[in-house]
């Protein structure tokens, strides 16, 4: 019995100057579609970000809902289109994207938080023009209808929460000045988000293991030239590459560090945070900066 509770007092100690180094600052969490859809994985999520908020430091956390859109879409007798990966939006589909971002996912996530106390505030994009985006076209040009990229992040609306020491919960739907809602990549939505509020790291929690080499085994650092040589050689590809530009977009405007890793793994979120190795990918601007700061 003495020896369990001494190697607890080791954990604790251990994870002290990651504590320290991470107070105070801003860590922008993108929870994904696919890391979500189990219900023990939400309440290991939600009970690791109100541990990451007691311990000072400022989670603001970006979902979407890629398989609960279609989930509900197939439900309605409605089968989802998608060109270059972008789901195809008419006004039908981006009614239901917002029924099911807003007004089920989001309050799902929240509820979860505040299980644990008033810690958590849901959001969407259209909220105080939190997130103003503008029409996406596909690559070939097609029309996708009501998709969008991001225009401009409101930062002030999530530093008041913030100040509140409140955890945003933020969907990804955005909106322009006309008042038309659009369906943002929620991996995008992460990334500006993460340099709008000039955040410490941006993480993206996702079913797989982070980004793996042509023998399938994970590299677990990689600076952004190696990043861009992949996503140009094919190396990393579909569902992946929204996260790998989301990742070089947060870097190359000034945040330390990007991380993609298996949300579906006990406690990945503590883990990544908390120690030196991390259970995922990290991606630095440059490989020199990382040794800086080590």
């Amino acid at each position: 019995m003495n020896g369990e509770l001494h190697n607890k007092a080791k954990v604790l100690t251990e994870v002290l100057p990651y504590i320290k180094h991470h107070r105070g600052k801003t860590v922008v969490i993108k929870f994904g579609g696919n890391a979500m859809e189990s219900a023990e994985i939400r309440k290991m999520f939600a009970s690791d970000v109100v541990l990451m908020r007691y311990v000072g430091i400022n989670p603001v956390i970006i979902h979407g809902g890629g398989p609960q859109i279609t989930e509900y879409m197939r439900r309605m007798s409605k089968e989802p289109t998608f060109i270059d990966g972008h789901r195809v939006t008419d006004t039908e589909t981006m009614e239901i994207a917002k029924m099911v971002l807003v007004g089920k996912v989001n309050k799902n996530i929240v509820s979860l938080i505040n299980r644990h106390g008033t810690l958590s505030m849901g959001l969407s994009g259209e909220d105080g023009n939190l997130i103003t985006a503008h029409k996406r076209l596909a690559e070939n040009g097609a029309d996708l209808g009501w998709v969008g990229d991001v225009e401009s992040i409101n930062a002030e609306i999530i530093e008041e929460l913030a100040s509140h020491e409140l955890i945003p919960v933020i969907a990804s739907v955005g909106t322009d000045m006309e008042g038309n809602s659009y369906n943002i990549n929620a991996d995008t939505v992460a990334g500006e988000v993460a340099v709008a509020l000039k955040a410490d790291k941006v993480i993206y929690m996702t079913n797989v293991k982070g980004i793996l080499d042509e023998e399938g085994q994970l590299i677990s650092r990689l600076d952004a030239s190696g990043c861009r040589r992949m996503l140009e050689s094919g190396e990393v590809s579909r569902g992946m590459i929204p996260k790998v530009a989301g990742c070089l977009t947060a870097v190359g405007s000034g945040v330390d560090r990007a991380h993609i890793i298996d949300g579906t793994v006990e406690h990945a979120l503590l883990l990544e945070v908390f120690t030196s190795g991390g259970v995922g990918t990290m991606i630095v601007e440059s490989m020199d900066k990382l040794l800086e700061g080590e």
